[in-house]
């Protein structure tokens, strides 16, 4: 700690200090409240707005609000927020991210903050992880948010149009971070403006918000359709990888990869393999000797030609097609990565051990694993519209969010986002104990110690919950238990329906239950066990009420003897790469005072020992593992090597934090075009002037076909009278005796010209609404919907070109070039081509529009009902 921080202490300290005093505001309103009937309650919302119409601030409204709410709160739901809850509130409000302890109350939290913002009448989202959160959460609260007389929805999947858009025009909207994304990207995609849902983005509560905002920063949203079938390429380059030898795996990482690509001569092929991995950063590359293998097969395969070589701008989809190859048989693993089920591969969230239902991933790597797998490869799709969570939501006003784990990211929270970390404190003091990493030599070794803590408790009655980084990990534990005559549960992807049930019950005394990383986040483990799931099902039966009184008191008896024994148990198989990660897992244990205890057994055998663990710390292991006689079951535990451990962790997350920093370089170019491109479609789809907009688009096309045709500051015998002729009829599909018109006026200007062309088109169009006379505001939605559909489309192509250009950088490296500079220099290049196209092709189209008289009375009867 910082000299002045001893002085004044931690910016955390002092808005705490600074807060207590609205607690104690908001508390000395309490009592008056208790008189208020519920009616006069409900109306708190109208009284509030007209407050704020009258100039009033929200903040000057908050304390006021917040009491309201918890009053609400206590009488509908008998809970009554403590004042580390109303802190949690304050936090939300200002944009920032509470930190609050598992088992805190959160979703009681997001209320304060909600209910507040919801006054100012945009409109306030609550962000959720998945569909059950926001559907349990949106009912559990309504009649907290009714009795203060606000709205609340809650917005699915399943919903059509016009109830989603009824959901998200209440005051208070639940959905989940990927629904809330695809609605945005579908509004900007819709062709009329009934066809959109959402009202703005003001306020946003995510809770979960650093797996939202970190783990899946970079997850893309996308609305794709069909593409082009590669079955047979994938096919034919599966066979290729099969045939390839790996090199040995690149502990190190060299930052330069240009030297990497110069290494010495002397180095002998045999060695280097046809290809490397590189373990820390997931990678893998083909050696010299793999490119001129691969090329000699494909052009042995009559792929390539002779005089071809794999990085041709013409065999970028080949390049594409091989590297999402080598990854799938070299990086991504079955049964860690992902799954089989049902014919499909399912992809496992590293992060909660869960499958991603729907989730595939992008650059051809699913369908090549698919081929891998030698299940059916679905086609690729073509990008229609896309975003990443990142860019999503830094488009709310105000953003906010909750979490028991932000502290460890506090840095990128504030540089990306400019959300400020505040942690909150538990309202009761935490009873867990931590205990030091045990540290074994070998991954036996450390098993064996795992089930023999496991069977303590198990003889103890103390309830023990094992964390696993992996599906794979979870069944080699498993089996191991099995072997070992224990009776446990396990919680992993593949297990994805009982998920709730085996959660709710891994409190009863003596439960050993398996969970694959956060599998089961958000739901409460109860010490005893969950008695009320049991409860729901003897309620129908008729001597209910006798045997839930049983139930309730054998549950009061397991919940004292789980206390008894210490509480839940946490033991970590291995420690995950982010610290935060390994802290959500602790905080399964201890929640609201409980007792517990937690503990992470590692074997030099993990990966982050094996990777990231100094030299000397690993012969310090293993020469203490060994012992005298090189037994292998004595492990190392201190202090110091927890903290070492913690060091590698810090370091690592640094390394990932600096790579979705560069990452998010690159998807700001992107983002910036969309919004342009978005920010077009809104005002043509909402314009009431389109004739004018319509009008400026031509404009700059003619000037740029007379700019392609006529030299600056030139005579008439300079310009290319024909060419200009030509392009005018093929863009503007009118036309035009521009010869003519020049050997009638020899003194007709550059500027005269683009007059006369302009005033000959906007006659067309003029003739043609005068052929509709009343009927003109019929070619006006025509024109609109025209025009919507060209930038659709040139958007559409022009993403597929960004995704090319993407995957193509990084040889800028190669020639000693910046990817970074060089992608934005040609990403610019190619949105200018782009905003050319939907110039120049909606002149066209707009000018192919034909319309022809018809007499109804010639038409048949059923067409005659459409004319009329």
């Amino acid at each position: 700690m910082s000299l002045l921080q001893n002085i004044f202490g931690s910016s955390n300290s002092r808005w705490l200090r600074r807060h207590r005093r609205t607690v104690e505001r908001i508390n000395a309103l309490e009592p008056d409240l208790l008189s208020l009937s519920d009616e006069e309650l409900q109306g708190s919302a109208e009284r509030f707005r007209e407050r704020l119409q009258a100039g009033e601030k929200l903040d000057d409204l908050l304390p006021e609000v917040f009491a309201r709410v918890r009053e609400s709160a206590r009488r509908h739901l008998n809970m009554r927020h403590f004042d580390c809850q109303l802190l949690g509130g304050i936090a939300l409000h200002e944009g920032c991210i509470a930190e609050m302890r598992t088992g805190e109350g959160k979703t009681l939290v997001a209320t304060l903050a909600a209910s507040l913002n919801a006054l100012a009448g945009s409109g306030v989202h609550l962000i959720t992880v998945n569909d059950y959160l926001a559907e349990r959460d949106s009912g559990w609260m309504r009649p907290v948010y009714e009795g203060v007389g606000l709205t609340v929805s809650v917005v699915l999947p399943s919903l059509d149009i016009e109830a989603k858009k009824a959901a998200y025009a209440c005051d208070i909207a639940y959905a989940t971070n990927s629904e809330i994304g695809f609605d945005y990207l579908r509004d900007n995609m819709a062709l009329q403006p009934r066809a959109q849902l959402q009202n703005g983005h003001s306020f946003a509560i995510i809770d979960e918000v650093d797996s939202i905002l970190i783990d899946e920063a970079r997850t893309p949203l996308i609305i794709s359709g069909a593409d082009e079938d590669r079955t047979d390429l994938y096919k034919a380059m599966n066979i290729i990888v099969k045939q390839l030898k790996a090199g040995p795996e690149r502990i190190d990482d060299p930052k330069n990869r240009f030297e990497r690509m110069t290494q010495a001569e002397d180095e002998s092929e045999e060695d280097e393999g046809d290809y490397v991995v590189v373990p820390k950063t997931r990678s893998v590359e083909l050696t010299e000797r793999g490119h001129e293998r691969v090329e000699r097969i494909l052009t042995e395969q009559g792929v390539l030609s002779e005089d071809a070589s794999l990085y041709d701008v013409r065999n970028i989809a080949l390049l594409r097609c091989l590297q999402a190859t080598l990854r799938a048989h070299a990086i991504l693993q079955r049964d860690v990565d992902y799954i089989v089920r049902s014919g499909q591969v399912m992809l496992i969230d590293e992060h909660t051990g869960r499958t991603l239902e729907g989730r595939r991933m992008s650059e051809g790597t699913h369908q090549a694993l698919e081929c891998k797998e030698r299940v059916k490869i679905q086609s690729e799709s073509r990008t229609l519209a896309s975003t990443t969570y990142q860019n999503f939501f830094r488009l709310y006003d105000k953003l906010s969010g909750m979490t028991g784990t932000a502290e460890t990211e506090a840095v990128e929270f504030l540089e990306i986002y400019g959300l400020k970390v505040v942690v909150v404190p538990t309202n009761e003091p935490t009873r867990r104990r931590d205990q030091n990493d045990l540290v074994y030599p070998t991954a036996g070794a450390k098993m064996r110690a795992i089930i023999a803590d496991i069977r303590d408790c198990r003889e103890r009655g103390q309830p023990v919950l094992v964390g696993t980084t992996s599906v794979e990990a979870s069944e080699v534990l498993s089996r191991e238990l099995k072997n070992a005559g224990l009776k446990h549960a396990v919680l992993n992807a593949k297990r994805h329906r009982e998920e709730a049930q085996i959660i709710a019950q891994a409190g009863k005394p003596g439960a050993i239950t398996i969970a694959t990383n956060m599998a089961g986040r958000g739901t409460d483990i109860v010490l005893g066990g969950n008695w009320q799931v049991a409860a729901e099902k003897l309620k129908k039966s008729k001597s209910a009420a006798g045997r839930l009184e049983t139930l309730h008191r054998q549950w009061q008896a397991d919940h004292q003897a789980v206390l008894d024994a210490g509480g839940l148990r946490v033991l970590g198989t291995e420690r995950h790469e982010s610290r935060r990660i390994d802290n959500q897992l602790r905080g399964r244990s201890g929640r609201q005072g409980d007792p517990g205890s937690s503990r992470f057994y590692l074997s030099m055998d993990d990966t982050l020992l094996r990777l990231f663990i100094s030299e000397r710390m690993k012969s310090l292991i293993q020469n203490t593992g060994r012992g005298k006689e090189g037994e292998e079951d004595l492990a190392l535990e201190s202090r110091m090597l927890t903290s070492n451990i913690e060091r590698a962790q810090r370091r690592i997350e640094g390394q990932y934090f600096e790579q979705r920093k560069r990452l998010l370089e690159y998807d700001d170019i992107a983002n910036e075009q969309r919004q342009v491109i978005y920010q077009q479609r809104d005002m043509i789809m909402h314009t009431k002037d389109l004739e004018q907009v319509i009008r400026d688009i031509r404009a700059e096309v003619l000037q740029r076909l007379i700019d392609d045709h006529i030299p600056p500051q030139s005579v008439h015998h300079q310009w290319d009278i024909e060419g200009l002729q030509r392009s005018v009829e093929q863009n503007a599909g009118v036309p035009m005796p521009i010869s003519d018109w020049l050997n009638s006026e020899d003194e007709l200007s550059e500027d005269d010209l683009r007059d006369r062309m302009d005033a000959t088109l906007s006659q067309h169009f003029s003739d043609r609404r005068e052929l509709l006379g009343a009927a003109a505001e019929q070619i006006v939605e025509i024109e609109r919907q025209v025009l919507l559909r060209v930038i659709d489309l040139a958007w559409c192509d022009h993403l597929s070109s960004m995704d090319y250009l993407r995957q193509s950088i990084g040889l800028r490296a190669y020639g000693q070039r910046d990817p970074r500079q060089e992608y934005r220099r040609e990403a610019f290049e190619l949105f200018q081509t782009l905003l050319n196209r939907i110039r120049r092709e909606a002149v066209h189209m707009l000018s192919m529009i034909h319309v022809q008289e018809i007499d109804p009375d010639e038409l048949p009867e059923e067409a005659q009902r459409v004319v009329v």
